[in-house]
């Protein structure tokens, strides 16, 4: 199966007032998330990947320990954490199911504390990556990877993530990637999609 650009679940401005603009929306989605759909496609054309889905690939042709990953992987991790990223965020505010509070509690010692260290994670990544909470061994924890590394390639299961390259957050708000972590948190996350991960 070819990569495919998914629509969003919301309209291109829905997020606007929670501070993700139509702007950001256009060129992140519609141009970066498409350039890795594309640019994919073209690199697993005729390669042992092509068909395959995005998950087998990214485990098939992630190299542990390598300073940069081969174009394939790039492109379809990118890719599947897009998909995710946009499921994560929501026009309308959710509240935290209690399943999900309390297991954040257990983990964590309070939700606060997890958002804490989740946003420690995003603002302490050097250069471009993502943060994530995910779900390893039965316990929750707060990780974050360069580039388009994502939980699939450690056996984990991302619960959320978080977008910290720069064209996640420049247009709306310049340099201050705490700024974009803290409102991601407190006005944008879907925590019923998070805690369906569970």
């Amino acid at each position: 199966m070819a990569f495919e650009l998914p629509d969003l679940p919301y309209p291109h401005d829905a997020l606007a007032a929670s501070g993700m603009s139509r702007e950001t929306l256009e060129f992140h989605h519609d141009i970066h998330h498409k350039a890795y759909v594309d640019n994919g496609n073209k690199l697993i054309a005729g390669t042992e990947w092509e068909g395959k889905p995005v998950e087998e690939v990214i485990r098939g042709t992630y190299q542990k320990g390598a300073i940069a990953q081969n174009g394939i992987f790039n492109n379809a991790s990118q890719h599947w954490n897009h998909c995710q990223f946009w499921e994560w965020m929501t026009p309308k505010p959710t509240a935290m199911p209690g399943a999900l509070e309390k297991a954040l509690t257990g983990s964590f010692g309070s939700v606060d504390k997890f958002k804490e260290e989740f946003a420690a994670a995003g603002a302490g990544q050097f250069g471009s990556g993502w943060a994530w909470l995910v779900k390893e061994g039965g316990a929750l924890k707060v990780t974050k990877t360069e580039n388009g590394v994502n939980p699939l390639c450690f056996g984990q299961t991302a619960l959320l993530g978080v977008d910290v390259w720069e064209h996640s957050y420049y247009i709306d708000f310049r340099n201050k990637r705490p700024a974009y972590l803290t409102n991601f948190l407190d006005k944008l996350v879907n925590w019923e999609a998070v805690a369906a991960g569970l």
